[in-house]
């Protein structure tokens, strides 16, 4: 009942608490003070008449996430927790166990312990289930229980938790934990330097360019800069680091606003470190919002050869405002466009479909632009790279295996059963993939094709107007039929599955430090890319 209740009033509140999200201001005074008095009644009238007892926070709470939730999601109100979530994530420092993890129904998952933090001198492995935090059952406290996890330095914390259905404990001694923007750079091949910049938090252009030096120290003549996997962060280190390959003054990115003061063009402001020196940028379909100013500054300006798949297209660009005891808006403020001039924006959350969707823009809808050199670029759907390359594709089913986790849960069958002696020995095998196919099989794996979801549709419709009987049978038979060509579509995805297999199982025996490791030898994309810069020819052909 209470829930129906909370729902019920957050569509009412919907229009009227419009002032929190930060655009009232654009209508007129009187419409904006006659929804407030109206939303401030109803919200009191509630409160003290309701026959069952109300939970005001909660009502408000509700109201202001099913406003925020008409408009994009990268718009979101922010509890004091959360404010602190986003220091740190900009910050790179906190005080925990050292490990990501997710909450799943009951249980806090280990998804990747840092090597020598808290968790992995614990023993904590990926892919143990934590059920309680000092006495406290996770299904017991809900989704902040990883907050838990955080404390003061060198206090103590005690775990319960399960591996491979054995229950275990162990405690822990909280430590400072470092996140780097760089977690390894490597020479490789004698001259070039490879660099993985993982994240866009207050030291990504520092650590850049202490790497940078460091490679060209040892003697590196080229750069191999990845950003596959890199989700953004802050605005200006996305700046600061194109400033690193870009002269002082010029245009990295600009963004545009129906506010005025939103419109702004931000241009490099020091002097670069080397504009020279050959550069292949590595992205792909998780390589957003900064990485994607980067990537775009780099292809834009013909600095380098742009190396992967298309990026995942966020052209948002979001701002904290300050509300009430210590919480915060964070808001789409305007988007932002590469120095030729587009925008990579993937998804239009101004129009929807019949489901309330947003709506994605098709290759038909993109508009051509030019880079300095006159190459052709197009808007509207991330980053394509100038070199593309189907190991980096993210299809329909290997999405859906990383949503279910398949791929992460059958990592950790691997692990404990398995012996891996060195990173450069693995190699994942026919007969790995085709126990991988029986695994899924075991776990019930299942995700719906556009055309299942489409005929489902169709089925209930036809429900309704009294015809389902007499298409039942060939909806069973087209079903099947969809059944087994998704079987086969495991196969024809194989070579994105197993890369992505490849990197999980690594991880387990040697963390990211031997994955990247792995990858200077035998990844396709740094392989693509060495070959790229070994060719000047080549190199500078992709560049006319």
């Amino acid at each position: 009942m209470k829930k129906k209740l909370t729902k019920k009033i957050a569509v009412i509140c919907l229009g009227a608490t419009l002032i929190f999200s930060g655009f009232g201001f654009k209508s007129d005074f009187f419409e904006i003070a006659k929804q407030i008095e109206i939303f401030t009644t109803l919200f009191k009238e509630i409160n003290m008449n309701y026959v069952d007892e109300t939970n005001p926070a909660a009502l408000m709470d509700t109201a202001i996430k099913a406003m925020l939730a008409d408009l994009d999601p990268y718009t979101n109100y922010w509890n004091e927790q959360d404010v602190e979530a986003a220091r740190i994530s900009n910050s790179g420092e906190y005080t925990g166990i050292g490990a990501t993890v997710q909450v799943m129904d009951t249980t806090l998952l280990i998804m990747e312990p840092y090597k020598n933090y808290p968790a992995d001198k614990a023993g904590l492995k990926a892919g143990d289930k934590i059920i309680e935090v000092e006495g406290i059952k996770v299904a017991d406290y809900g989704n902040d229980i990883s907050e838990l996890l955080n404390g003061y330095a060198n206090s103590k914390i005690n775990l319960k938790y399960k591996r491979q259905g054995e229950i275990k404990t162990t405690q822990l001694t909280r430590s400072p934990i470092q996140l780097k923007a760089v977690p390894f750079y490597q020479l490789i091949d004698e001259k070039i330097g490879y660099i993985v910049l993982s994240r866009f938090n207050a030291k990504a252009s520092s650590e850049t360019i202490r790497a940078l030096k460091d490679l060209k120290n040892q003697g590196a003549e080229e750069i191999i800069l990845d950003l596959r996997g890199n989700p953004g962060g802050l605005l200006t280190e996305a700046i600061n680091v194109s400033n690193i390959f870009l002269p002082k003054g010029e245009l990295i990115t600009s963004t545009k606003s129906v506010i005025e003061k939103y419109n702004k063009a931000y241009q490099t402001q020091k002097e670069p470190i080397d504009t020279q020196i050959p550069l292949v940028v590595l992205v792909n379909g998780r390589s957003a919002s900064a990485s994607e100013i980067v990537a775009g500054a780099i292809q834009d300006l013909d600095r380098g050869v742009v190396v992967g798949a298309r990026s995942f297209g966020k052209g948002l660009v979001q701002r904290p405002k300050e509300l009430a005891y210590g919480t915060q808006l964070k808001i789409t403020i305007s988007r932002y466009y590469t120095p030729s001039g587009r925008c990579i924006q993937a998804l239009n959350y101004a129009e929807r479909d019949e489901e309330g969707k947003a709506i994605k823009r098709t290759a038909k809808d993109f508009n051509e632009f030019k880079t300095r050199n006159g190459r052709s670029v197009f808007d509207g759907g991330g980053i394509s790279p100038d070199v593309k390359l189907e190991t980096s594709e993210y299809s329909a089913i290997t999405n859906a295996l990383l949503a279910e986790n398949a791929i992460f849960n059958f990592a950790t069958d691997y692990y404990y059963n398995n012996e891996l002696e060195s990173p450069e020995s693995f190699k994942f095998t026919d007969a790995d993939f085709n126990n991988f196919k029986s695994f899924l099989k075991t776990t019930n794996f299942q995700y719906k094709t556009a055309t299942e979801q489409e005929l489902e549709e169709l089925l209930a419709t036809a429900s309704k107007e009294g015809y389902e009987q007499d298409i039942l049978n060939h909806y069973k038979s087209i079903s099947t039929e969809i059944a087994a060509e998704k079987m086969k579509e495991l196969d024809e995805k194989k070579h994105e599955i197993v890369s992505i297999l490849t990197d999980e199982i690594i991880k387990r025996y040697f963390y990211k430090e031997g994955l990247y490791k792995y990858y200077v030898e035998n990844n396709p994309e740094i392989l693509e890319a060495k070959s790229i810069l070994n060719n000047p020819q080549r190199y500078s052909q992709v560049l006319k």
